[in-house]
C-alpha cells in the first residue's frame, strides 16, 4: 500500500531534501509552504508527479490547514506520518527585541505545528496507527543566549509533544522529536543581526555570531540531516529523540547531569560570549 507523508515547510532546506528522498522511495508526499517559487521548483524535480499534493499555504492560516488536511485525506484516504518542519528563527538580546514580532515566531513554531498535528490526529486515531514528527532544535533543551524567543518556542514545542504523546500512544500513534543544532543552510544568516552601535550587548553578540558561523562550516548539510529524518519516518518505532551529531547528544547529556554553574561555564565559553 502507498505510504503517505505530510511535510510542512518543504520548499527549501531539510524539508525539501526529505521530500526528494521519500519521492525516490515511492512515498506520496503531501505538503505546503509559503514559498510558492521554491515549491514549484521542487514539484518539477520530483519523479512522482501526480502522486504528490503540494500547495502554497501559510502555517499561520489555521482554516487553510484544516482544509488542506481534508483535501489530503480525500485524495489518499490516510496519512502515515506528519512531519512538522516549518519554523523560523528569532535572534537578539532579550532587552532589545520587539515582542510584537516575537509573537509571529511563537505562532509559527508552536501553534502552527499544533494545528497541523491536530488536523491529522483524528484520522490516525481511527486507523490505530501513525507517526507525528516535529523538527525541534538543540535549544529545545538547552537555552542559548540571544535566542530567548526561539528557545522559548522550541521548549514549548517539545513540551507540547511530550505531553500529548501520553494521550495518543494508546491509539497506536508514535511521537518523535528531532533536535538538530547547526545545519549548513541559510537559516542562521537570515536572523543574525548585530545590535545598534551603543548597545551594551553588541560586542558579545558579534562574538556569538562569529562562533555560530564557524560551527556551521562543519555542521551536517541538508542532505545528511534529511537522511536522519527519513530514518525516523521509516522506523516502525522511532526513538522519542533524534540528534544529528555526537556533539549535540554530548551537550544535552551534560546539560542534564552537570551542576548548573559548570554547565553554564561550558556553554558561554563554547559560544565565546563570556563577559
Amino acid at each position: 500500500m502507498e505510504r503517505v507523508v505530510v511535510i510542512t515547510g518543504l520548499a527549501q532546506g531539510i524539508g525539501r531534501e526529505v521530500a526528494r528522498l521519500l519521492d525516490g522511495k515511492g512515498y506520496a508526499v503531501a505538503g505546503f509552504d509559503v514559498d510558492a517559487e521554491g515549491l514549484a521548483s521542487l514539484a518539477e524535480g520530483l519523479a512522482g508527479g501526480d502522486r504528490h499534493h503540494l500547495v502554497t499555504l501559510d502555517i499561520a492560516d489555521r482554516p487553510g490547514i484544516r482544509a488542506f488536511s481534508r483535501d489530503v485525506l480525500d485524495k489518499y484516504g490516510k496519512v502515515d506520518t506528519v512531519l512538522s518542519n516549518v519554523g523560523i528563527g528569532f535572534f537578539g538580546p532579550f532587552e532589545e527585541i520587539d515582542l510584537e514580532a516575537a509573537l509571529r515566531c511563537l505562532e509559527i513554531n508552536v501553534i502552527g505545528a499544533a494545528t497541523v498535528f491536530q488536523s491529522f490526529l483524528p484520522s490516525m486515531r481511527e486507523r490505530g496507527e501513525g507517526k507525528l514528527v516535529a523538527m525541534s532544535s538543540l535549544v529545545g533543551q538547552i537555552p542559548f543566549p540571544f535566542e530567548s524567543i526561539y528557545t522559548a518556542s522550541k521548549f514549548a514545542l517539545e513540551g507540547l509533544l511530550l505531553a500529548f504523546r501520553y494521550e495518543v500512544e494508546p491509539f497506536g500513534i508514535r511521537v518523535a522529536i528531532i533536535e538538530p543544532a547547526q545545519v549548513s543552510t541559510g537559516f542562521a544568516a537570515k536572523i543574525h543581526r548585530l545590535p545598534p552601535e551603543g548597545s551594551p550587548y553588541r560586542e558579545r553578540v558579534k562574538r556569538f555570531i562569529d562562533r555560530d558561523n564557524e560551527l556551521i562550516k562543519t555542521a551536517p548539510d541538508p542532505v545528511q540531516a534529511a537522511r536522519a529524518v527519513v530514518k525516523v519516518v521509516e522506523a516502525e518505532k522511532p526513538p522519542l529523540f533524534t540528534r544529528l551529531a555526537f556533539r549535540d547528544s554530548f551537550f544535552i547529556t551534560i546539560n542534564k547531569w552537570l551542576p548548573t554553574g559548570i554547565r553554564d561555564a561550558i556553554l558561554v565559553n563554547f559560544m565565546k560570549v563570556k563577559v
